[in-house]
């Protein structure tokens, strides 16, 4: 479920200046919120997780680059067969590009994601012995790999740098009162400095599964959420 920010000015727009200024002085201050925003959380959504199927860092990198502009469920779809016929790097530049295009064609942009994935794997061969990189620093030079991808990557490989901010985490930071920014790497630099670092990998995917299922986009289920008393947007 995808969000915009047009949505986001309207929600801001219909709430008077002085009621978000009267909710953010009964909540508390955000550092003070934060810790029981993430252990509520942790709670409630106790097997929260990446929803991408892989079981390398190849994989992992992969279905990362694959899933832009689309659902983790379609990439997963693509991947059960591409992974099966890929599984190295050398795998991905022994075939001629329009075949690869083919063979993720599903995901959409497939011609731009084939011309990537195919100079990650010689950037990983040439650069990295065929490892994929587990540093920030290292991830975002591969060819297709921006900063959220590499935040992902790094996070799921155990040596997150960075907080993932999606759609999902933008909108619910926004609500909760801990960034004011609309910039994703604004809203990490904010929320790098709230969240304690044991928890950056953890926190994405906690407002990710809140966000689909409670804090929705256009009709955020407020009585059922389980941190209405700590967000300042609350309508309960």
């Amino acid at each position: 479920m995808s969000d915009t920010s047009d949505e986001v000015i309207v929600y801001r727009r219909t709430v008077p200046k002085s009621y978000v200024k009267e909710a953010r002085k009964r909540v508390g201050p955000k550092k003070q919120r934060i810790r029981p925003i993430i252990e509520r959380l942790s709670e409630e959504y106790a097997d929260a997780t990446i929803a991408l199927t892989f079981a390398n860092p190849l994989e992992l990198l992969v279905s990362v680059m694959l899933s832009a502009q689309t659902t983790d469920v379609n990439v997963n779809r693509v991947t059960a067969a591409l992974f099966q016929k890929y599984h190295k790097p050398e795998d991905y530049l022994a075939v001629p590009q329009e075949e690869l295009e083919r063979d993720i064609y599903a995901t959409g942009f497939y011609r731009q994601k084939a011309k990537s994935l195919r100079g990650m794997m010689r950037m990983l061969l040439d650069d990295f012995d065929g490892e994929v990189p587990r540093t920030l620093d290292e991830l975002v030079k591969l060819p297709g790999v921006a900063r959220k991808t590499a935040n992902v990557v790094s996070a799921e490989l155990g040596n997150a740098q960075g907080i993932v901010v999606d759609t999902h985490v933008r909108r619910l930071s926004q609500r909760l009162g801990l960034t004011k920014e609309e910039d994703p790497v604004k809203i990490e630099r904010d929320l790098m400095k709230l969240v304690p670092r044991e928890h950056w990998a953890r926190f994405p995917h906690l407002l990710i599964w809140h966000g689909r299922r409670v804090c929705i986009a256009r009709q955020p289920r407020c009585e059922d959420c389980v941190i209405n008393d700590l967000c300042p947007s609350s309508r309960v």
